[in-house]
């Protein structure tokens, strides 16, 4: 019984990957404000990177969050794909996999779901910070102007998908598991 769960999760979890990727994908692309300062720009994705890491753990959200890298090619701003493929895959993996350590140490659903989002988007602000000035060579005054705005993307992307996330895991309690 143990292989047969297995065998029947690892499509189910890359079905999902795949939908949560093209819907990261979609959603990031659907809004763009640019960011001058450093050509990037503020998006809505990051709501789903969390609402799929979230519910459905961190490998899901993992290639959800390194899908939105494709959305970096298709704005124009493709010297950040791969940047966002590993700083967007690490949070997706981090709000995942921190959410479930949670779930199983504590019965507080808000805080399993916020704490964990705010270290992956901390985790997000920081790497678009360090990969900036390492790899695309903008200075620290550049580098520092973009930080608000990935600040504000992910607070926004907390607004978004811990309610959502809740309502999910209410209608459908096994997903929890």
């Amino acid at each position: 019984m143990g292989v047969e769960k297995h065998n029947t999760s690892a499509p189910l979890r890359l079905a999902l990957a795949a939908v949560f990727g093209a819907l990261a994908a979609a959603v990031t692309v659907a809004f763009v404000l640019p960011i001058p300062a450093t050509a990037g720009y503020f998006n809505l994705g990051d709501a789903i990177i969390y609402i799929a890491a979230l519910v459905f753990g961190p490998y899901v959200g993992a290639f959800a969050g390194g899908s939105v890298a494709i959305s970096d090619i298709l704005v124009g701003a493709g010297q950040f794909a791969p940047g966002t493929l590993v700083v967007k895959g690490l949070e997706g993996a981090i709000v995942g996999f921190l959410s479930r350590r949670l779930q199983k140490s504590t019965m507080n659903p808000g805080l399993s779901a916020s704490l964990p989002v705010v270290l992956g988007g901390l985790e997000m602000v920081l790497g678009y910070f360090v990969y900036e000035q390492l790899f695309l060579g903008y200075n620290q005054t550049a580098a520092l102007a973009e930080m608000p705005f990935n600040l504000f993307q992910m607070i926004i992307g907390l607004i978004v998908a811990v309610p959502i996330t809740y309502a999910v895991q209410r209608v459908f309690p096994q997903l929890k598991s």
